[in-house]
């Protein structure tokens, strides 16, 4: 049996938003990769508006390099938005930075978003389908006109993930959009104090245990590189 659909607003939310953006450093380097200026407004606002169009009600913010500067930026508020924080004092990945935050996560399951990437999706949506699936484990997919730069990811008939295609394969395809729902049971398997990632070392051992995949055809933005 599934979750209940109409308890999305009670979910636990982290994002996260530690990464030192090395590539970005030619044109941000006095800030965060989250607070990158994209139309004038720190990227981070736009993740945390979709959440709030959403209905979310809380959100924990998993900080690191220069993390002060967000805190500064956003505070305890956005909007309907309660915020808070988990800052790391040294780089855990982004798996490690999760289950650092998990005391801060109080839902099961944990709806998790990069603070780098933005997909247009209806969150609430996503939400109904992995509860459907009765799912540990769901990421969300985009469709791109190239992988070369992300990687592919597969799924069979009924969502099921089925294969993580290597980088600099090219060629149109869906790839993981950065969201994610998390059972509480996934994140709290992440060595603590380690570094973890959730892309590289998480989902690929899930894969046989029931990690699905949700096609969204909506617009994907990665603020990854300078252009």
């Amino acid at each position: 049996m599934g979750q209940d659909v109409s308890a999305f607003s009670d979910l636990s939310v982290a994002v996260l938003a530690g990464g030192l953006g090395t590539r970005l450093l030619p044109v941000v380097s006095d800030r965060p990769k989250a607070l990158a200026e994209i139309h004038g407004r720190p990227f981070l606002t736009y993740l945390l508006e979709q959440l709030s169009n959403a209905g979310s009600s809380r959100v924990v913010l998993c900080t690191g390099h220069l993390g002060e500067e967000i805190e500064q930026t956003f505070g305890k508020r956005y909007r309907k938005l309660q915020i808070s924080y988990s800052r790391e004092t040294r780089p855990l990945g982004t798996g490690g930075a999760l289950r650092l935050a998990l005391p801060y996560l109080l839902s099961d399951p944990v709806l998790v978003m990069n603070g780098d990437s933005f997909c247009a999706t209806d969150l609430t949506s996503l939400w109904a389908w992995h509860c459907n699936r009765g799912s540990h484990a769901t990421m969300l997919l985009a469709e791109v006109p190239n992988t070369e730069r992300y990687g592919a990811v597969k799924i069979d008939l009924d969502g099921t993930v089925t294969q993580f295609v290597e980088k600099k394969q090219g060629g149109s395809g869906s790839i993981n959009a950065g969201v994610y729902l998390l059972s509480r049971q996934v994140i709290g398997s992440i060595a603590e104090g380690t570094v973890v990632s959730l892309e590289r070392d998480v989902f690929p051992t899930l894969m046989k245990h029931g990690l699905y995949g949700y096609q969204e055809r909506g617009r994907f933005l990665d603020i990854g590189t300078p252009e």
